[in-house]
């Protein structure tokens, strides 16, 4: 077996979506949380010819709590939304993990 990628590496990389964007955007649709699971779903269809999705538990997890999600979710999220995935990156997370890792 041959070790990740770099790119593999990256779309695991977790980071911390802006749980507010994210409601904010699947309310300015007028969408439930059941609603951006199929918009995901269908959004992940026609790039990729898959089947991938967020639950409704998933979603609300990132809405509510701002939960940390790998970055290849992230852009399924963006997808679903029709937006751009830093978009839904919270403030300030790139640049922490950036001084993070210039400390090591």
């Amino acid at each position: 077996m041959s070790p990740p990628s770099s790119s593999d590496l990256d779309a695991q990389r977790l980071v911390r979506p802006d749980g507010l964007a994210v409601r904010r955007r699947r309310h300015d649709h007028g969408w439930s949380l059941r609603d951006l699971v199929r918009e995901i779903e269908a959004a992940s269809l026609q790039a990729s010819g898959l089947r991938r999705t967020l639950t409704p538990s998933q979603i609300e997890a990132i809405e509510e709590r701002g939960e940390r999600i790998p970055y290849e979710t992230l852009w399924l999220l963006a997808d679903g939304l029709d937006c751009d995935p830093s978009d839904l990156i919270a403030e300030g997370e790139l640049s922490n993990e950036r001084r993070g890792t210039t400390l090591h």
